[in-house]
């Protein structure tokens, strides 16, 4: 498979699964939580409150892993996506990624507790139901 086709299926299989796993390093050791994922692209964002244990973790280490997919039976492709993530207060980004949903954690997108994970992904492992998997590469 070319890589233009390989980047068009890995970003179809990440606008079709709205959560994902974070994983982020907490004291030498993995740490793993359900987030809601964000994207344009390949430009992955996850909205977080600026007071949490993430936050921490990624400002001492900025390394992480995203797992995306698999329902019940298999019927959905699994994504792996490795790399760093950047802390930002980003007006436009939080503008873009706000949403209702939101709102139960947020006063609007200028609540100053509102901050955006940026992504930056530097190998994306995707594999698709049945098939051996692939790998994208920054």
């Amino acid at each position: 498979m070319d890589q233009a086709k390989l980047e068009q299926d890995i970003i179809k299989a990440i606008e079709s699964n709205k959560f994902g796993s974070l994983g982020t390093v907490e004291n030498g050791k993995p740490k793993v939580r359900y987030m809601a994922i964000f994207n344009d692209g390949l430009n992955i964002h996850l909205a977080t409150n600026r007071k949490t244990h993430k936050v921490e973790e990624l400002q001492k280490n900025p390394n992480m892993s995203l797992l995306l997919g698999y329902e019940l039976g298999g019927t959905k492709e699994l994504v792996e996506i490795e790399g760093t993530c950047d802390i930002t207060k980003n007006d436009q980004l939080r503008q873009q990624v706000w949403n209702d949903d939101l709102k139960p954690w947020f006063d609007g997108p200028d609540d100053p507790n509102y901050v955006i994970l940026d992504v930056t992904p530097s190998r994306i492992e995707y594999t698709a139901q049945g098939s051996e998997p692939m790998v994208w590469e920054a």
